[in-house]
């Protein structure tokens, strides 16, 4: 009896076996075939990036979305390169032409009553103004106009929002792509301000690198800043009107045609109320520091334009990112 149990169990044990080899020969073919079929792929055509890496802190998964929403805004910069140079350019070459060009051509120059020194000294002033403004339009239009249409109709800030870092930090992505923008800006526009202009008119420049390196960042960011705040609190229908009453004013009202220290002849009572009211607008400091940075003209003290610079350039950041929380949570 105990020798037949013994056998039954010897010739059960290869037969209760068999699956279990089966089924490992099969994972083992496969795997062997899923790995040639992998590197029978190209490596061009293979994803250059891993996935959502497992164990990855919140600062990195920011960090790399911060940086594909730059790429990304930076690739449409780089497709649509024709129109931003085009748009960036027209106004201020404009400007240029007619005032330092036709005007003293027909012999209508301003400044033109101290001959051709009093309009060059004309042509230092407008320059510095012609970069702080181009620098300004550029903030508004590439920050402000392009949310108007992504909280609007095509609603694209949702898939910004969707991406694995804070709301805050989709907000100054668009501030920092709408600061580069403004800088590739000013290096466009200035060459058109310095060369275009009419025979014997000559801007006396003289560029302090120092003042210039640090207020150009100071200058880009304020101006993405506040179109940022302007986009986040200016309906999508109200946009148009947004240049009529918003930025026109303060082009006109910002130091682009003139210095701030002339405005102390334009007096009520002897108080210079003009020179007075410009102060609350953030474009008079920043043409004030281009002539300081680029021309020989009078210009308002850098003590007093770095500091207010930068404090209007943290609450337009700051009101631009509650803005901007506001309108993406609601």
């Amino acid at each position: 009896m105990t020798d037949t149990v013994s056998t039954t169990t010897t010739v059960a044990s290869p037969s209760s076996e068999a699956p279990a080899a089966a089924s490992a020969a099969a994972s083992a073919a496969a795997s062997a075939s899923s790995e040639s079929a992998a590197s029978a792929i190209p490596a061009k055509i293979q994803p250059s990036y891993a996935g959502a890496e497992r164990g990855r802190s919140a600062a990195n998964a920011s960090r790399s979305a911060f940086g594909a929403l730059m790429q990304r805004d930076l690739t449409v910069l780089k497709k649509n390169l024709g129109e931003f140079v085009g748009r960036t350019i027209i106004q201020p070459f404009l400007l240029v032409f007619v005032f330092l060009y036709v005007f003293p051509q027909i012999g209508q120059g301003i400044g033109g009553a101290g001959g051709k020194a009093g309009e060059s000294a004309f042509a230092s002033v407008l320059i510095a103004g012609v970069v702080g403004i181009s620098i300004m339009f550029q903030g508004i239009m590439s920050v402000a106009l392009p949310m108007a249409t992504e909280f609007g109709y095509t609603k694209e800030i949702e898939d910004r929002v969707l991406a694995p870092m804070p709301v805050s930090l989709v907000a100054l992505g668009k501030v920092a792509a709408g600061a580069v923008q403004g800088l590739i800006a000013a290096c466009i526009v200035f060459p058109v301000a310095r060369f275009v202009h009419a025979t014997g008119v000559n801007a006396h420049l003289s560029i302090q690198w120092p003042i210039l390196v640090t207020l150009l960042p100071i200058a880009c960011v304020m101006c993405a800043s506040f179109g940022l705040v302007l986009g986040t609190r200016v309906e999508p229908r109200n946009i148009s009107a947004m240049f009529g009453f918003i930025v026109l004013p303060m082009t006109f009202l910002g130091g682009t045609y003139y210095t701030w220290t002339a405005l102390e002849h334009v007096k009520v009572f002897g108080f210079p109320w003009l020179q007075t009211l410009v102060l609350v607008n953030p474009l008079i400091y920043l043409t004030e520091g281009f002539r300081a940075a680029l021309t020989t003209s009078s210009h308002m003290h850098l003590y007093v334009i770095y500091p207010v610079a930068l404090a209007i350039t943290g609450v337009l950041l700051w009101q631009g990112i509650v803005g901007f929380k506001k309108r993406v949570l609601a």
